[in-house]
C-alpha cells in the first residue's frame, strides 16, 4: 500500500497521476489531504483518501497506519516545515511504515547557503529519517524549471531577464520528471536506503535561458546580470513584499554561487528515459510570436 502526502499540490498530484498511469491499483493507492473537499479529482480516479495534517501528529499516525511505502512531500509552510517534517517522520515510524521516500533538495553548501532558510528544514528532515531506522529513499531534487516564469516575471518577453544570478549554470529540472522518478521509486524494488540526486544533467545559465526564449518565440530576449541592490529596488518599486523579494534574490544568489551546478545521471536512471530538455519545457510555456 502506497500513500502520497501533499497530494493536492503540484508534486504530489503529479506523482499520483504517474502511479495510476503506470498501473498501480488505485485500491491500494492513498492520498493524504488536509481538506477532503479539495480531493474530488483524486476520488474520481478511485484513489483512496486519508485526512491528515503535518501539524497534527495523532491524525498523521492514524493516516499512516497500514502504509507500506510513504512519499513524504516536503511541507510548503516555510515557517513551520521543520516541525512538520519531524511530526510526519515520527508518525510514520510509530505507524509502522516500512519505507519512507522524501523529497529533499540539491545542494553543495549545507552551512551558509543563500537559501539556508529553505535548506535547513530539508537537512533536519534527512537527519531525522536516517536516525529513525526506517528504510528510506531520499530524492535530492534539482531546482524546478517550473519556477522560471515566476523568477523572470510575466513580461519577460518584453523586458528581458533582470536577475542577480551571474553567469553560473544550474540543473533546471522539470517537476514532472522528478515526480515520475518518485513514482518509479515507489513502484520498484532496489531503492532501499538510497540517496539520489534527482536533477537533469543539462545545465543552463540565465543567459542560456534568454537565448532559448529568443529562439522559440522569435523575440530578442536579453539577460542582465543585475546588481543585487538594484534588483531589490526594482522589486520594491513593483510592490513586491520584502520577504518575497528576499526569497527571490536568495535563489538567484544560490545559482550564482553554483549551488545547483552539478548532476550525476540519477534522474535519467530512475526515469528509464531522458529527462525533458529545458527548451522543450519552455516551449510549453512560451509560444512563438
Amino acid at each position: 500500500m502506497i500513500l502520497v502526502t501533499g497530494s493536492t499540490g503540484h508534486f504530489g498530484k503529479a506523482t499520483i497521476d504517474f502511479l495510476v498511469k503506470k498501473g498501480y491499483p488505485v485500491s491500494q493507492l492513498n492520498a493524504l489531504v488536509r481538506d477532503e473537499a479539495k480531493a474530488e479529482d483524486l476520488k474520481s480516479q478511485g484513489v483512496q483518501i486519508r485526512v491528515g495534517d503535518y501539524s497534527n501528529p495523532a491524525l498523521l499516525n492514524t493516516a499512516f497506519t497500514g502504509v507500506d511505502k510513504l512519499l513524504l512531500v516536503s511541507s510548503s509552510d516555510l515557517n513551520n516545515r521543520t516541525q512538520h517534517h519531524i511530526n510526519a517522520i515520527k508518525a510514520a515510524k510509530q505507524a509502522g511504515v516500512k519505507h519512507i521516500v522524501y523529497t529533499s533538495f540539491q545542494r553543495k553548501n549545507e552551512v551558509n547557503s543563500p537559501i539556508q532558510m529553505i535548506a535547513q528544514a530539508h537537512l533536519d528532515a534527512e537527519k531525522e529519517i536516517l536516525a529513525s531506522g526506517m528504510t528510506y529513499t531520499i530524492l535530492q531534487n534539482g531546482l524546478y524549471a517550473d519556477g522560471l516564469p515566476m523568477f523572470m516575471g510575466e513580461n519577460v518577453l518584453e523586458t528581458g531577464i533582470f536577475l542577480p544570478a551571474g553567469t553560473t549554470k544550474a540543473a533546471l529540472t522539470v517537476r514532472a520528471d522528478m515526480a515520475e522518478a518518485a513514482a518509479n521509486v515507489l513502484l520498484e524494488d532496489g531503492h532501499e536506503n538510497a540517496i539520489y540526486l534527482t536533477a537533469t544533467t543539462e545545465k543552463n545559465s540565465y543567459a542560456d535561458v534568454a537565448n532559448i526564449l529568443s529562439e522559440i518565440t522569435g523575440k530578442s530576449v536579453t539577460y542582465t546580470d543585475a546588481p543585487l541592490e538594484a534588483y531589490k529596488e526594482v522589486l520594491k518599486n513593483a510592490g513586491v513584499p520584502e520577504f518575497f523579494a528576499g526569497f527571490l534574490a536568495s535563489f538567484s544568489e544560490a545559482i550564482k554561487q553554483g549551488e545547483f551546478d552539478f548532476s550525476n545521471g540519477d534522474l535519467e536512471k530512475l526515469l528509464h528515459h531522458k529527462p525533458t530538455t529545458l527548451k522543450d519545457f519552455l516551449k510549453t510555456v512560451y509560444k512563438p510570436s
